[in-house]
């Protein structure tokens, strides 16, 4: 489970200023339709805000519905494609 399809980044940055100075809180969208896609990220002055945030609401209910938090995973940049040798 992630966030509502109907939680605004707003209401994300809302519900996440008690644990500390958010600099940015941002639900991301699908780009064709512009609806929720169920998660987003929330970006804090200190490691530790963002850490008591996490521990703070993992398993919490925002707008009636139970959210993860966790630091986000960085993604893997893609491999180039493996040529084989003959």
């Amino acid at each position: 489970a992630g966030l509502n399809k109907r939680t605004t980044s707003k209401r994300l940055a809302e519900a996440f200023s008690k644990f500390g100075q958010v600099i940015e809180a941002r639900v991301i969208t699908d780009r064709i339709s512009g609806y929720s896609r169920g998660f987003g990220f929330v970006k804090y002055a200190t490691v530790q805000e963002a850490g008591e945030a996490i521990k703070g609401m993992d398993g919490k209910f925002l707008d009636d519905w139970v959210i993860f938090a966790e630091h986000a995973k960085q993604r893997e940049a893609p491999q180039p494609p493996q040529q084989a040798t003959p």
